[in-house]
């Protein structure tokens, strides 16, 4: 932190800066910065320490969970499908899901949408851009971008379509998919 003070460096400056331009890291890029802004980068003693924590834990088997949803109508199935949810999200924060039953199509049109998403003109990515987490749809980068040690290298589009009160008209019409 003395270094931060002595280099005039100020981190709540810069996330307030970044915050407000509502442009996100793609915005960054679009700018044409070259240089990755400092609340991006960890600090070296941070990584260090963490190069001797995973030193002592190698594994080179490690594989991502796995969580198949065959035979979700069984009961049984499904409190089984939920405990492997719990402890993948806890232990790894990620899974991966198989015979989900959504088409490839499906899959496709949606990383299609959301490429086109991140591609249309920055002032409509603006007009979604907030902190607010009770907007069902909304765009921000880097949800905890205020209380994190280190800002994540990300931007994200919420599409809350497990709210009732979800209006699809406020789905940006890039992400919307119409086939007759």
């Amino acid at each position: 932190m003395a270094s931060q003070a002595s280099t005039g460096y100020s981190r709540a400056k810069e996330l307030k800066k970044f915050d407000e331009t509502k442009a996100g890291v793609k915005g960054l890029i679009d700018a044409g910065t070259v240089n990755i802004p400092k609340m991006f980068i960890r600090p070296a003693e941070e990584l260090s320490q963490e190069v001797i924590i995973n030193s002592t834990h190698t594994n080179n088997n490690i594989q991502v969970p796995i969580v198949d949803l065959s035979g979700m109508e069984v009961d049984s199935r499904r409190k089984e499908m939920v405990d492997q949810i719990k402890i993948a999200s806890t232990e790894w924060g990620i899974f991966q899901v198989t015979n989900h039953g959504i088409p490839l199509n499906v899959l496709d049109e949606m990383i299609d949408g959301v490429r086109m998403f991140n591609e249309q003109d920055l002032e409509l990515k603006k007009e979604m851009y907030s902190r607010d987490t009770t907007k069902p749809v909304r765009f921000d980068s880097n949800t905890d971008l205020y209380t994190s040690k280190t800002a994540d290298w990300r931007d994200t589009l919420f599409l809350s379509s497990f709210r009732s009160d979800l209006d699809p008209s406020k789905i940006p019409a890039v992400c919307r998919v119409c086939k007759a």
